[in-house]
């Protein structure tokens, strides 16, 4: 395991959980380079990483689809399910964009994917975008997510599941659904950033959505998006 000394209390607390030592080495070095960012943790098998995370309950976790001993999806089915693990976000990186389990460990609430080559930066930033509560899906992404699940993953829902929301909320939903940002969607609706920040922030209240991804899938389920835009 590789520790790091937390620069103070809001250090962000990392468990990364892959199968090859190098990755995990590589990802560490890198993130305990960042003085806001401790690698608390690290795994090489599904079981390992639900362990680490249950014990070390970590506010992000970079977690591999394949690995031995319970594989990341269900990894990442044991960690949501836990109440106790409601603030430790997961982001799966995989080695392809597409990978066939990535849609089905979204759906299950990981908060976004990441590929095994990206931009050090972009990983660094991640991180923080997760722990912020942000979904790290972008447009592009989203649709072939999307797209993806209409060929068989889930069966929208009905849209009644959304009475809960105002028809402002439901806007902001929609638009939420198609990858838009916070900026984006205040310059559609002719609101401030931080108002839509402030709407999206309540649907998430209401729908009890983990963070933006989760409402993307909703959006998606309840009709009010389709993979087809």
């Amino acid at each position: 395991m590789t520790n790091s000394a937390v620069e103070g209390a809001r250090a962000l607390r990392v468990v990364i959980a892959d199968d090859q030592q190098l990755i995990r080495a590589g990802f560490a070095a890198l993130l305990e380079s960042e003085p806001d960012i401790a690698v608390v943790g690290q795994a090489a098998t599904g079981r390992e990483a639900v362990e680490q995370v249950t014990r070390l309950r970590p506010d992000v976790v970079l977690m591999d689809i394949r690995m031995p001993d319970g594989d990341g999806l269900w990894a990442t089915e044991q960690i949501i399910r836990d109440p106790q693990l409601s603030r430790t976000h997961i982001v799966i990186v995989t080695t392809f964009e597409l990978d066939e389990y990535v849609a089905h460990a979204i759906r299950a609430g990981a908060s976004g994917f990441l590929v095994k080559d990206t931009e050090p930066t972009e990983l660094i930033r991640a991180v923080r975008v997760v722990a912020a509560g942000d979904g790290l899906l972008s447009p592009g992404v989203t649709r072939r997510l999307l797209a993806r699940m209409a060929a068989g993953l889930r069966e929208p829902t009905d849209a009644a599941a959304l009475a809960v929301l105002t028809d402002r909320e439901r806007e902001v939903l929609a638009l939420v659904g198609l990858g838009l940002t916070n900026t984006e969607i205040g310059v559609r609706l002719f609101l401030s950033p931080l108002t839509a920040k402030t709407h999206v922030s309540r649907i998430m209240t209401k729908l009890a959505a983990r963070d933006r991804v989760q409402l993307v899938i909703t959006a998606y389920e309840a009709g009010l998006v389709s993979p087809s835009w």
